[in-house]
């Protein structure tokens, strides 16, 4: 029985420690994404990331990722960025949604993370004006 207990909270401690690493990764782009900062953003990229812009949705290297969120950050200066919600989904996926406000305009911010050698990326963001 005292094995039992001892695996459980193996258990609970290895899940709250990954969402601890959620939050993470999450209030570190959080920071990054205020600043309108491409160039720290794409750090927290996986090789090959997913963005879409305005209903675009392509797959491109960090160092594309970089110009593309640049050119983004340039029209678009960040006034204020905020996290609205941090999750998982059911198969355990973390994810992470935000507002983003540029001027009078608003942005909803979707960011898929996966977990790369024990290091969590995004995979995927999404900037959709709202």
């Amino acid at each position: 029985m005292k094995q039992i207990k001892v695996l459980f909270m193996f258990f609970v401690l290895l899940a709250s420690n990954q969402v601890l690493g959620q939050g993470d990764i999450v209030n570190d782009v959080k920071e990054t994404i205020k600043a309108g900062s491409a160039k720290e953003l794409v750090r927290f990229f996986n090789q090959n990331v997913d963005i879409e812009l305005n209903g675009k949705k392509e797959t491109y290297s960090k160092a594309q990722s970089e110009i593309i969120l640049r050119d983004f950050f340039k029209a678009n200066a960040p006034s204020d960025f905020n996290i609205l919600h941090k999750g998982q989904s059911p198969s355990g996926q973390p994810f992470a949604i935000g507002q983003y406000k540029s001027g009078s305009s608003l942005y909803r911010i979707f960011m898929k993370i996966k977990t790369v050698d024990n290091q969590q990326l995004i995979h995927e963001i999404s900037f959709s004006k709202e």
